[in-house]
C-alpha cells in the first residue's frame, strides 16, 4: 500500500506560478513512476507529466516549456512546479504512484484554477 498526500494548489491569475507537491508513504521501496494528472469535469483524466525511475520524464504537450515534474528520493516527494499558467490548466490535478507490481495509487486531488 501506498498513501499520496498532496499539497499546493489554489487560485491564481493567468501567467502566475503554482508548485504542487505530493508525499508518498507505505511501500515507496517498489514505485517505479511518479506523475500528475488532471482532470475537468466532463472530461477524462489526462497525464501532465510522468518522471521514472531513473530520471526519465514525460510531458503532454500542452504544458511542455512551461511545468516541470522532480521527485525529491530523500522525501519520497513528487513535485510539479508549474509556470506561465493558462485559464485552459484549471483543473483537479492528481498525483499517482505505480508500484513495480503495476498496481498503481491516486492521491486525493487538489483544485488549480488559473483566473483573472
Amino acid at each position: 500500500q501506498v498513501q499520496l498526500v498532496e499539497s499546493g494548489g489554489g487560485l491564481v491569475q493567468p501567467g502566475g506560478s503554482l508548485r504542487l507537491s505530493c508525499a508518498a508513504s507505505g511501500s515507496i521501496f517498489s514505485i517505479v513512476a511518479m506523475g500528475w494528472y488532471r482532470q475537468t469535469p466532463g472530461k477524462q483524466r489526462e497525464l501532465v507529466a510522468i518522471i521514472i525511475s531513473g530520471g526519465r520524464t514525460n510531458y503532454a504537450d500542452s504544458v511542455k516549456g512551461r511545468f516541470t515534474i522532480t521527485r525529491d528520493n530523500a522525501k519520497n516527494t513528487v513535485y510539479l512546479q508549474m509556470n506561465s499558467l493558462k485559464p485552459e490548466d484549471t483543473a483537479v490535478y492528481y498525483c499517482n504512484v505505480r508500484q513495480s507490481s503495476n498496481l498503481q495509487y491516486w492521491g486525493q486531488g487538489t483544485q488549480v484554477t488559473v483566473s483573472s
